[in-house]
């Protein structure tokens, strides 16, 4: 073979080289088909984090420009196709999807690759499908109401069974807004000897009766709390409630840390 045809050779190999390496990067760019109900997509349970707020409580104007400002971090923190849900506790135990919000991130602009999409199309659409709903259930999330119950590990239990947050979802993650006063059927912190937290029912058998009635959903939950204080349990909050609620934590399997509003 004469040099210029194997020069002529080489050529064509890096010509198919290249075309075949370009064809291969605007495959795997392609956006993934989604279901247009949750922008989640197809046929994947995604990572998902759960922002629970403790409707039994009443907030302040300042709780409740803070409880925005956490679940907008939250809602920062997500990566391309991961699931952001907002709850409502009520006194029933149950969950209220506030506005029906549990979306999975489509993608802002910032966070694609220009040589396949526009970005500035792409955050259009974020705005339009995954933003505008978050703000509409923000302005309804903080508002005030109140009730007779708070019974907090029961709907921490009830969620973690929910479709899309079961035991088979690769991360679940809940920050819960609360001053963590339980009161229900399951026990009350609440009583004569407000502070002594000492007539609690034993950890190991809440957390037995938590599992007969739910399983072990919780296990593997990561749970972020943000500690409401309230107006006489300021000695109690600050460290024999959060130890009491840990032991029973450590017994369902759930990784809890506490923090500050």
């Amino acid at each position: 073979m004469r040099g210029k045809d194997i020069i002529g050779f080489f050529n064509l190999i890096v010509i198919v080289a290249v075309l075949g390496a370009i064809s291969y990067a605007a495959f795997q760019l392609q956006p993934e088909a989604y279901d247009p109900d949750t922008l989640c997509p197809d046929g994947v349970t995604p990572p998902h984090a759960a922002v629970v707020i403790d409707k039994t409580d009443r907030y302040s104007p300042d709780e409740a420009e803070a409880i925005g400002d956490l679940i907008l971090a939250v809602r920062d923190q997500l990566e391309i196709g991961e699931r952001l849900s907002l709850f409502e506790l009520d006194q029933r135990g149950d969950l209220a999807n506030t506005e029906s919000f549990s979306l999975c991130n489509p993608g802002r602009g910032d966070q694609i690759s220009p040589f396949y999409r526009n970005p500035a199309r792409v955050e259009s659409r974020y705005q339009a499908q995954f933003e505008a709903p978050l703000q509409r259930a923000l302005a309804d999330l903080v508002g005030p109401k109140d009730a007779p119950q708070s019974p907090i590990i029961e709907a921490l239990a009830r969620l973690a069974l929910e479709d899309g947050f079961g035991p088979d979802t690769p991360r679940r993650e809940v920050a819960l807004v609360s001053d963590m006063l339980q009161n229900s059927d399951l026990f009350t912190v609440y009583g004569a000897a407000r502070n002594d937290l000492s007539r609690l029912p034993d950890p190991a058998m809440v957390a037995d009766e938590i599992e007969q009635r739910y399983g072990d959903a919780l296990t593997g939950v990561r749970l972020e709390i943000f500690l409401i204080p309230r107006p006489g349990w300021t000695q109690a909050q600050a460290r024999a409630l959060p130890a009491y609620w840990d032991q029973v934590f450590v017994r369902l399997g759930v990784r809890a840390r506490w923090n500050t509003l």
